[in-house]
């Protein structure tokens, strides 16, 4: 195994794990197919393995990181890199609409941050064309989760992005060892949302509703929060091709979409009486 000698040590506060493992490093660029004319974010570039392998392929390389000790030690290993701009920032206050159109993510990044981050960059008005991310196993599996098995992450994703698992990459091949097993999960932006952008601010108010008590039917979930009595949800769920007993979990992304469809039609109807 090929392994990069440079070293600092990860914080356990900010969920650091270098991975220096160079044929993984190599796969998550692979997988991301990053080109000579790609210009790609990395989030969280830590001490800079991957960021090394990406600026070998890209145009250019936004890193954007929150500890001042590994900016230092990123712009001294790159210094006269101008391909690379490195930037200390939290990335949910970074702006998304200076970066170029159709840029790709590339990232390694903590566990805590991944549900924020692909709702941040599903909903921007900048989104990549591309996000290639390492995860923990659990949260890959649930990104690309089939209907039966979907949770309010999977949907979100599912909506926005085609979604790819590729490899598992083991514990022992990070510094220091996470106590899970980590995947590399590929995003590819869909040209629309499967949604109709009338109906998105809905179908997240459904989706928090619904999944904030997944176990309960929808017709019994969503009635009172809604303000759509039972009998009338029952024929949206019918009309929408979904059991009157289904919970939440077991929807294709398509019957949530036929069914906030559905419920925004019938919304309009009603403010129109």
């Amino acid at each position: 195994m090929k392994v990069d000698p440079s070293a600092d040590s990860p914080k356990k506060s900010l969920g650091q794990h270098w991975l220096r493992d160079i044929p993984t490093l190599e796969l998550i660029a692979d997988i991301a197919d990053i080109k000579v004319s790609d210009n790609v974010l990395e989030i969280g570039p830590g001490e800079g393995s991957l960021t090394d392998v990406l600026l070998k392929r890209a145009n250019s390389v936004t890193a954007v990181e929150l500890d001042q000790a590994l900016i230092n030690k990123l712009s001294s290993r790159f210094k006269g890199q101008d391909k690379l701009k490195v930037i200390q920032e939290d990335i949910r206050k970074f702006n998304l609409t200076s970066l170029p159109v159709d840029y790709k993510v590339v990232a390694n990044i903590p566990y805590y941050l991944t549900s924020y981050l692909v709702r941040l960059l599903s909903q921007t008005q900048n989104p990549p064309g591309t996000i290639v991310l390492l995860v923990q196993k659990e949260v890959a599996l649930r990104l690309a989760a089939p209907p039966g098995k979907l949770s309010l992450l999977g949907v979100t994703a599912q909506v926005y992005w085609k979604i790819e698992l590729g490899s598992v990459v083991p514990a022992e091949l990070f510094t220091p060892p996470p106590k899970v097993e980590s995947q590399i999960v590929k995003l590819s932006r869909r040209k629309s949302p499967i949604i109709s952008p009338d109906s998105l601010g809905l179908l997240f108010q459904v989706l928090k509703i619904a999944f904030g008590q997944k176990r309960k039917k929808l017709v019994n979930s969503l009635s009172a929060p809604l303000h759509i009595n039972k009998d009338e949800l029952s024929r949206l769920l019918i009309t929408s091709h979904i059991p009157v007993s289904a919970r939440p979990q077991e929807l294709s992304v398509e019957q949530w979409r036929n069914l906030v469809d559905n419920m925004h039609k019938f919304r309009n109807i009603l403010d129109s009486n």
